[in-house]
Parts: structure tokens; C-alpha cells; sequence
């Protein structure tokens, strides 16, 4: 490509379509007031709304389409803008169709019609996006101009991405007043990245004091690394807190002193829905407070306290408590250090759990005793089951049997994830022959690094390649023979895709296994005609 070629397709790349000016903003609710007070088919149907009421419907509107667009860019931000621009014409005209249809207000105030435009979407206010920096007083002004100007539209606010100091706070808080009775989301993520702790703390305290007695039913206060200090520093908020269904604490340095302030501080969490603890140093006294959290949290659905240096102690009572918590669909424990007793305590509360469909087990040092309580517990249990995780815990072909039964019975099964185990040839095959009949909805499969051989990988591949919209089997990093490769790669000929890398796959295996394994082959390849296998030709 020649340099002038190159130049003229950067200024191409250059363009962007979105945001739109704040002329062409004013332009739109310009043009949209015009036609609301135009008369038509819907005019002489259901009334046709005055000037004042079409001015400000129309601001409205234009309010959320810009958001419902913006969201959509913030995802994609690396195009040009236009498929947003398609989203704020559509969504102009959707809610500009239901002003007409509803017609003008009753002079109390009430519609004539259906629902009030800004009721039918609630919107964002998501300063999010773009570079992630500090903001002076001067930006936060710009920034917030618009929440200041229009807050009452917005039922959702995120900060999130952007570092508050102390001056940006200050321009913050007394837009927070004036909105804080119709929020009923708050994300501060990330808010106060790289400030000295006691800036950091002054402006939570800011933000807590204006924002207390709003009624939030989503909060995140993730990446902030509270600690105790800084959960104490959202005391005001937290406690004014009745009506939360969603909770997010994580990576926040959420330590047994800040777990104990966090179940203290917050004073109902009867509606809680989802709790978040990812990424903390909670440990086992930490893990203790939360369950005091969970035994009060009677219709929570998904629940995450993953990489929280739990062990044994932590782990036993969150499983007890959380046997209270009966409509759970989603659980994620991995990486921390269970245990074996944890792992038994776990399998006794499953029993309750009739609509979950996620669970994530992975590297909880299970080992045999507790992979089988707890594959005996969900067979038993959760008919719905979607995605199964249990890697990482010295797995045997011992508990193979147990876990394959389970497997069986999950026909809605869509992902496995059985990695980093040592389930070899024999615990592959037992799973292999589970998934065999029906799993019409699995795609994803993991099996890697569980020293199977060429018999195991064999027979995994020719199961998951008949199934209809399959995506991916990883059988990466086990002991696969240079002929075996060639016989699993036949399997997905027509979809090459859907067979993970191979390149950590080690032909040779341990040497301390080679000769037993070489004994076993025949007894293998025995045991494969027995299960009534067909190979192709």
C-alpha cells in the first residue's frame, strides 16, 4: 500500500459519526417538537398535545434515545459511530410514535393514555466511557453539565472509569441532592483510582452524605480498594439502604474488618438478589460476616464470592448459610482453599437449589471425597443446569463414575469445564459416554490437562463432533499420541474450528506412567468396543 493510500484510508478511519453535535441534538427536538404538534392520523384519534407538551416530551425523548445509542457506541467504540446513529433515529421515533398515541395530559397531569415516555425506558447518565483519568473541576463541570441541567430524566447514573478528587466531588455533590430521589441505580466503580487515601476517603464521604436516603435497588462499588476505611467512608449510604437487589464489592480490598463493616452497615438485604465479593482478602472471618449477610438474604439468585482466601472454616459456614438462600440460579466459589469439608458442607445445601443453572466449583481443593458428594447432590438436584465447573481439583478416575452419572442426567447442559484434573483415559471415556445421548444445547467442553491418552481424546472427539451446534472442545495439554492427534483432527474435518489448540500436548506423557499406560491400551481400546462405540471409516 502506497503512503497516499494509507493517508486517505486513516482520515476514512478517522470519522466518526457519533456523538452527534449539540446542534444536531437541539436540531432533533426541534424537528420532533414540530411533529408532535403537527396534525395527523393520531392527532384526530387521540388528541393532538400542545406546544409546551410537545417541547418537552420532545426533550425527553431525545434524552433517551442519545443514552440507549450511547451505550451502544461505548461497546463498539472502536467504529465509526454508525450503527449508533441508526439506534438514536430508531429509538426517536419509537418513543416520539408512543407521545402520539397517548395524546395530550389530563390538566392534573395524568396521561391519557398509555405510560408516560420516560417511563418507558429508564435512563442512563454514563460518564464511562472514553480514557481512563483523573477529572479537575473544570471537567467534572463539563461532564456533569447535563445531569445538572436534565437529572430528573435519569434513573441511572455511572461514574465509573473516572478518578474524583476532591474538587470534582465538591461540583458533584450538590447535583447529587438534586437528584438522589429518582436514582434508582449507582455505579461508582473505579472512582477514585489513584488518589492518596485520605483524598480517596473524603470523597466518599462526599458522595455517601449527598447520596444518603436515596433508594437504590443497584449499587457498585467496585475497584475502589475500600478496606474497612472505606466502607465506613459509605456508612451514610449503605445504611439508608432498604431496598437493594444488587450489590457489587469487588476488588475492593474487602478484608474480615471490611466484611464485618459491610454486613454491619448494611441494614436489609430481604430483596438482595445478587451479591458480589470477586477478587478480596476476605479469608475465613471475612467469609464468617458474609454468611451472617446470606442467612438474612432469602431470594438472592446469584451469588459470587470467588478468590476471596477462603478456607475451611469460611467455606463450611457460607455453604450453611447459603442453604437458606433456595432460589439461587447462579453460585461462583473458585480459587479459594475449601477443602474437602467445605466441599461435603456445600453438597448437603444443593440439594435446595431447584433453579440453578450456573455453578463454578473450579480450584476449591475438592479432591475425590468432595467432587462425588458433590456430583451425587446435583444429580439429584438442579434439573435445569446450564454450566458446569469443577477444574482444578485433583479430580481422579475414582470419582469419574459419580461425576459421569451427574452428567448424564444435566440434558441442559451447554459448558463443562473439567480442566487441570487427573481424570486419564478411563474418567474421559466414563465422561465422554455420559454426554453421548441427548445434551442437544452443549457447545463448550474442557478436558484439558487430565493426562488422557489417544482412547480418551478419541472417543471425547467423536461423541461432541455429532453434536449440533457444538463450539469448542479443549483436550489441550494431556498425553495424546502423534496418532491419536490425526484421529481426533478426522473428527472435526468439516469444522476445524470447533477443536481447540493443541500445541501443549505432550505425545510422550510422564515417564513414570509410560509403561503402565502402554499396558492399559489393550484394555482400553477393550473396554471402547464393550461401550458399542462405531468408529468411522
Amino acid at each position: 500500500m502506497d503512503s497516499t493510500t494509507q493517508t486517505i484510508n486513516q482520515r476514512l478511519t478517522s470519522i466518526k459519526l457519533w456523538p452527534p453535535s449539540k446542534s444536531t441534538r437541539l436540531l432533533l427536538v426541534e424537528r420532533m417538537t414540530k411533529n408532535l404538534i403537527t396534525p395527523s392520523i393520531f392527532s384526530r384519534k387521540y388528541g393532538l398535545v400542545s406546544k409546551e407538551e410537545a417541547e418537552e416530551d420532545a426533550k425527553q425523548i431525545e434524552d433517551i434515545a442519545f443514552a440507549t445509542a450511547n451505550q451502544h457506541f461505548e461497546k463498539e467504540s472502536d467504529s465509526d459511530g454508525g450503527s449508533a446513529v441508526q439506534i438514536y433515529a430508531k429509538e426517536s421515533s419509537r418513543l416520539m410514535l408512543e407521545v402520539l398515541k397517548r395524546g395530550p395530559r389530563m390538566k392534573d397531569g395524568e396521561t391519557i393514555a398509555s405510560e408516560k415516555v420516560n417511563a418507558t425506558r429508564e435512563a442512563v447518565f454514563d460518564i464511562s466511557g472514553g480514557r481512563r483519568a483523573f477529572i479537575d473541576e473544570e471537567e467534572a463541570e463539563e461532564l456533569l453539565k447535563q445531569l445538572r441541567e436534565r437529572g430528573s430524566a435519569y434513573t441511572k447514573v455511572c461514574f465509573s472509569n473516572r478518578s474524583f478528587g476532591l474538587e470534582a466531588a465538591r461540583v458533584a455533590k450538590p447535583i447529587l441532592l438534586s437528584i438522589k430521589d429518582h436514582l434508582k441505580e449507582l455505579d461508582l466503580s473505579d472512582f477514585i483510582a489513584g488518589r492518596p487515601e485520605a483524598e480517596a476517603l473524603e470523597v466518599m464521604n462526599i458522595f455517601s452524605a449527598a447520596l444518603e436516603g436515596c433508594v437504590l435497588r443497584h449499587l457498585n462499588l467496585s475497584n475502589n480498594a475500600l478496606g474497612e476505611k472505606g466502607v465506613r467512608a459509605f456508612g451514610s449510604l449503605l445504611r439508608s439502604q432498604n431496598n437493594l437487589e444488587e450489590l457489587y464489592l469487588m476488588n475492593d480490598g474487602i478484608s474480615e474488618e471490611a466484611a464485618r463493616a459491610v454486613s454491619e452497615l448494611v441494614p436489609s438485604t430481604e430483596k438482595l438478589r445478587v451479591l458480589h465479593f470477586h477478587n478480596n482478602m476476605t479469608g475465613d472471618e471475612g467469609a464468617i460476616a458474609i454468611a451472617e449477610m446470606l442467612k438474612r438474604s432469602p431470594v438472592l439468585e446469584d451469588f459470587r464470592c470467588s478468590s476471596t482466601r477462603v478456607a475451611s472454616e469460611g467455606g463450611v459456614a457460607l455453604a450453611e448459610a447459603l442453604g437458606n438462600c433456595t432460589n439461587l440460579k447462579k453460585i461462583d466459589l473458585r480459587d479459594n482453599m475449601f477443602g474437602v469439608e467445605a466441599g461435603l458442607a456445600l453438597s448437603k445445601a444443593i440439594l435446595a437449589f431447584s433453579d440453578l443453572t450456573e455453578i463454578y466449583l473450579s480450584y476449591l481443593n475438592l479432591e475425590d471425597e468432595g467432587a462425588e458428594a458433590l456430583a451425587i447432590a446435583l444429580k439429584d438436584s438442579a434439573p435445569s443446569l446450564g454450566v458446569l465447573e469443577i477444574a482444578g481439583n485433583d479430580i481422579t478416575k475414582k470419582s469419574a463414575s459419580a461425576l459421569a452419572t451427574c452428567i448424564a442426567a444435566k440434558q441442559f447442559l451447554t459448558k463443562l469445564n473439567l480442566a487441570e484434573n487427573e481424570l486419564k483415559d478411563e474418567g474421559a471415556i466414563l465422561i465422554g459416554k455420559a454426554l453421548e445421548d441427548g445434551h442437544g444445547k452443549l457447545n463448550e467442553v474442557d478436558m484439558s490437562t487430565n493426562m488422557i491418552r489417544r482412547a480418551g481424546a478419541r472417543l471425547l472427539a467423536q461423541i461432541v463432533a455429532r453434536k449440533p451446534g457444538f463450539k469448542l472442545l479443549n483436550i489441550n495439554g494431556n498425553y495424546i499420541s502423534d496418532e491419536g492427534i490425526d484421529e481426533v483432527k478426522d473428527f472435526f474435518k468439516n469444522s476445524p474450528n470447533v477443536l481447540g489448540p493443541l500445541d501443549e500436548n505432550d505425545p510422550e506423557g510422564e515417564e513414570d506412567d509410560e509403561e503402565e499406560d502402554a499396558d492399559n491400551e489393550d484394555e482400553l481400546e477393550s473396554r471402547l468396543k464393550g461401550l458399542e462405540i462405531k468408529q468411522d471409516e
